[in-house]
């Protein structure tokens, strides 16, 4: 796989619960991929691409590193996406 929907990667990744909620979060204008703002939901992230994510505490930093076909578990994210955020102190 070359490319996955956005809305489904970050379902995947597991940065919202829902799939519809990721679908939302795009259409409002809260995720940038490459520094360019998104707002379609079937808009395609490769491996490489840097998403920012505005959500409603924090912003998050995420490099796509590869997919999934279905969602896993929380320790499976690990192979999706590296968070390019120092750790808060």
């Amino acid at each position: 796989m070359e490319r996955q929907r956005v809305d489904r990667w970050l379902w995947h990744a597991r940065v919202v619960r829902t799939r519809s909620d990721a679908a939302a979060l795009v259409a409002k204008g809260h995720v940038r991929i490459n520094g360019t703002r998104q707002k379609s939901p079937g808009h395609g992230v490769k491996i490489g691409d840097v998403l920012t994510v505005a959500l409603d505490a924090r912003v998050r930093i995420l490099k796509v590193i590869g997919f999934a076909e279905r969602r896993g578990d929380a320790a499976s994210v690990h192979v999706l996406c590296a968070d390019l955020q120092s750790p808060e102190e």
